[in-house]
């Protein structure tokens, strides 16, 4: 077997291999310096980007530490100051010369000679970030930063008690895919219950983000924050219309599937009432899949999956253990969710998730994969910004290797029995997400655009969107209350605002990569990892294209991909 090559980072040419970061004084001179520099031909500007971005790199590395330190645990005093540290007594300062480099390269006569399409896209993005910088918006987006981090905290400090075991909100999870239907129950009011004990403290929070979210909104001459987002996301290839879209034909094409399937699933349970904490369990009354362990033994059986998709992905799997770059079991204290965190010096990035042996764990696993496989597959790119591509790529990467790597999950399921039935539960959980994207991304449009709402407000206009993109199956009498702050789970809604829909576009492009794969693995893996390589140095559409698949997200192509999926299930049910 070959040697594993552990990667290394490129030697730092303009900070100096002993540079360390101690506050803004030990930065300030190689920011002046790239102010300062006189640039006399492309060669220099050439040069100029490059030292650039090897401070940048530097910088988003170290956040990323602190990030990461952070959310592994939440109860580290030393971590969240650190952290905070970054947010507060670094950052502002760096937001500053961001503009001032930015001008300083827009207004380079030297931009026309650099070659590579990826100074194009690079450059529009620049554009868009002078437009909208306001020197007034530092502090109050140092302000946002530090608050968001109170929906972590708070988040992360969720326990509840069963069988005498306190656990956290995750694991608890895991009991709502039980046989035991009073299990279930007992499990699913501990969770809403201790949710709603925090209701009105994030209630509270929320409302404090949303002024601060307008205030910058305003600063930068936008009538609402939705518009602003837009624009700080770089959207230059979709507008709020196409999502209204999107909502639409969700509404039309996927939630009739969403709730045929539910009254499927209530007919086969036998239930007068259809409730929430039934639709996790298994229709036939197995227990629910247990498909490894512990965290090695998900790790292990990872590999073996990538493996078999190609030999070079299983090792960037390898290569990340040996570096030490995962954190994947739940505990108390550590954060929730999970994230791919890419590291820009070294190029090999972090994955963090919280794993309690479920199906749904298997599925972050390899969503997480993808985006890993996606910083590897980038990692040779001459500049950070030609690799930090849009998001709507990005989450193309996770979710067509979710589908991929089904093909391959006799690493996680030993009998064809149970490969077969975590293959339906997957689709099946396709036909909910989609709805579910729908509605988060629909909510907050309205809550953007109507930024003097009260709490009172946002909790009537959850109801209303939650109930348009949901099955009728589902009896909530009696726990409307859960219903009413079921948002606040959302963590993108607190923390990354607007960061939500690009799951939905990017749903439809990964079943289209899954589809040519089934066609041809070989030839659709290529396509795949082809329009992976190009990271950002293209629009949407031209990767999409490069990955043999079309950015288009209306009611027929929306049709036709869930005529595919719904084909792959009867076949799998047959």
């Amino acid at each position: 077997m070959q040697e594993l090559v552990i990667p290394t980072r490129k030697p730092r040419k303009f900070l100096g291999e002993d540079f360390e970061l101690n506050g803004w004084d030990s930065l300030k001179g190689f920011y002046e310096d790239l102010v300062s520099r006189e640039i006399k031909s492309a060669d220099e500007l050439e040069k100029w980007f490059k030292d650039r971005d090897e401070l940048e790199s530097y910088l988003s590395e170290n956040m990323a530490w602190r990030y990461i330190k952070m959310t592994c645990d939440t109860k580290n005093e030393e971590a969240q100051k650190n952290y905070q540290y970054f947010v507060t007594e670094v950052q502002p300062h760096l937001a500053v010369f961001d503009d001032k480099l930015n001008k300083k390269a827009l207004e380079n006569p030297f931009l026309k000679d650099l070659k590579g399409s990826g100074y194009k896209i690079a450059l529009r993005s620049m554009k868009k970030s002078v437009e909208i910088f306001r020197e007034a918006n530092i502090p109050i987006v140092t302000e946002i930063q530090t608050k968001s981090t109170e929906y972590q905290a708070a988040t992360g400090a969720m326990t509840v008690t069963i069988d005498d075991e306190e656990m956290t909100l995750q694991k608890a999870g895991s009991f709502l895919m039980g046989t035991n239907r009073a299990k279930r129950e007992e499990a699913w009011f501990k969770i809403g219950e201790r949710r709603e004990e925090d209701r009105t403290k994030l209630d509270k929070l929320f409302d404090e983000l949303k002024g601060l979210r307008q205030k910058v909104a305003e600063n930068a001459d936008f009538k609402n924050y939705r518009d602003y987002a837009f624009a700080s996301l770089g959207r230059f290839d979709y507008t709020p219309k196409d999502c209204f879209d999107f909502h639409e034909s969700v509404a039309e094409a996927v939630v009739p599937l969403l709730n045929a399937g539910q009254k499927e699933r209530k007919a086969k349970l036998n239930l007068d009432a259809y409730r929430p904490w039934d639709k996790k369990v298994d229709v036939e009354g197995r227990e629910g899949l247990k498909p490894f362990t512990n965290g090695e033994d998900l790790l292990d059986k990872t590999e073996v999956c990538f493996d078999k998709i190609d030999k070079t992905l299983g090792d960037y799997i390898r290569i990340m253990r040996k570096m030490g770059h995962f954190d994947v079991e739940s505990r108390v204290g550590k954060a929730p969710g999970g994230y791919n965190y890419p590291l820009m010096e070294i190029g090999v990035p972090f994955i963090f998730m919280n794993a309690t042996s479920t199906l749904r764990d298997v599925v972050t696993m390899v969503h997480e994969g993808g985006h890993a496989i996606h910083s590897f597959e980038v990692r040779e790119l001459p500049l950070s910004m030609f690799k930090n591509t849009t998001s709507e790529v990005a989450e193309v990467a996770s979710m067509a290797m979710e589908l991929i790597s089904m093909e391959h999950w006799d690493a996680f399921f030993e009998t064809p029995e149970e490969l077969k039935r975590a293959k339906i539960e997957h689709l099946e959980d396709i036909l909910t997400v989609l709805p579910w994207i729908a509605t988060v991304d629909k909510f907050q449009h309205w809550i953007y655009e109507n930024p003097t709402h009260t709490a009172e407000e946002r909790q009537a206009e959850w109801v209303k969107v939650f109930e348009e993109f949901s099955d009728t199956q589902t009896d909530w009498s009696g726990l409307e209350k859960f219903k009413e702050a079921s948002w606040h789970r959302q963590l993108h809604i607190f923390e990354l605002p607007f960061y939500y829909i690009e799951y939905g576009m990017a749903q439809l492009g990964a079943i289209s990569v899954w589809r040519n794969y089934k066609k041809d693995p070989k030839k659709g893996l290529e396509a795949y990892l082809r329009g992976l390589k190009m990271g950002y140095t293209g629009t949407i559409g031209q990767i999409y294209e490069a990955m043999d698949i079309k950015f288009d997200f209306s009611k027929d192509t929306i049709s036709e991909l869930m005529g595919f999926v719904e084909a792959e299930l009867v076949e799998l049910k047959a």
